[in-house]
């Protein structure tokens, strides 16, 4: 992974490329648009992307226009990015950056660094913790990164040189209003996403395959939106992603089976003394967790 060389850049300072206008490129599109950042982008529905080029986009981010972005923000499918960087990874600007936005990382930066390793641009993975249970172009939001932690896997690159990236890069961003910038191994980030992120929707999605949840109107509230919010997905995208994190998710999944199984017990036994134990053991760890 080069980071410039001696090669002069071909990019206009500041203007920002993105790939794939769903809700995650549509917000970045939008933050960087409502801040005045000149936005090109590409996106495999043509009428969506012209819906964006009358409201959001300056133009079309293609082969004759890749090359004068110094950021380009990948925000598609795991294999969809890879693809997309392997065909036009040889039209990004020397100097420039490239990031994604993938929930998992340790495939894409592997990949995307492997492609890019003899090339004089940078890319950093990152995976912006923010979103909600709907997708597509039409839910996304200027505002829809504020506030919210983005996770970045420094480039490997010198101190000195890693530094400096990470810093243009923390600029070039400052239109989305991020709250902070948590830097973590490719590794460590899909080992605590498997447990923050990708358990949970697996968990919200088998939950509203009780039978009952068809009779919950009238007897639910705030606990039953709670834990079905995310059981609303795309299922296309999170299987990619599962399953390019499965030794991590299915370690979790393993772990919640086997905790749920002792819960089970406990009811079926009518052991009120072990049942107790358990969800004081819940409470008293949710408290540590949460600082309080």
């Amino acid at each position: 992974m080069a980071a410039g060389g001696a090669q002069a850049p071909t990019f206009v300072p500041g203007r920002c490329g993105v790939v794939g206008l769903g809700l995650m490129g549509g917000s970045f599109a939008k933050a960087f648009a409502a801040a005045g950042v000149e936005v090109l982008a590409w996106n495999r529905t043509r009428s969506t992307l012209e819906l964006a080029m009358i409201e959001t986009v300056s133009g079309e981010l293609d082969e004759g226009t890749i090359g004068t972005c110094e950021l380009i923000v990948l925000a598609g499918y795991p294999a969809s990015v890879v693809s997309w960087l392997e065909r036009n990874a040889c039209l990004v600007s020397p100097g420039a950056i490239v990031i994604d936005t993938v929930g998992v990382k340790r495939v894409i930066c592997e990949r995307c660094e492997e492609i890019c390793a003899d090339l004089p641009f940078t890319f950093v993975g990152c995976h912006p913790m923010a979103g909600t249970q709907f997708s597509g172009y039409a839910h996304a939001r200027a505002t829809m990164f504020k506030g919210a932690p983005l996770v970045v896997v420094p480039p490997a690159l010198g101190d000195i040189e890693r530094a400096d990236v990470l810093e243009r890069l923390k600029h070039l961003l400052a239109p989305c209003q991020f709250g902070s910038f948590t830097l973590a191994t490719a590794d460590d980030h899909d080992r605590v996403i498997a447990f923050t992120s990708q358990l949970a929707h697996v968990v919200s999605n088998a939950y509203v395959k009780s039978p009952t949840a068809r009779e919950h109107r009238g007897f639910s509230a705030g606990s039953y939106r709670d834990l079905t919010r995310v059981a609303r997905l795309n299922a296309p995208m999170w299987t990619e992603l599962f399953l390019d994190n499965a030794d991590y998710l299915s370690e979790e999944i393993g772990t919640i089976i086997a905790s749920l199984q002792e819960y089970k017990d406990a009811i079926d036994g009518r052991d009120a003394e072990g049942l107790e134990r358990l969800l004081a053991e819940g409470d008293s760890i949710k408290r540590e967790v949460e600082g309080r």
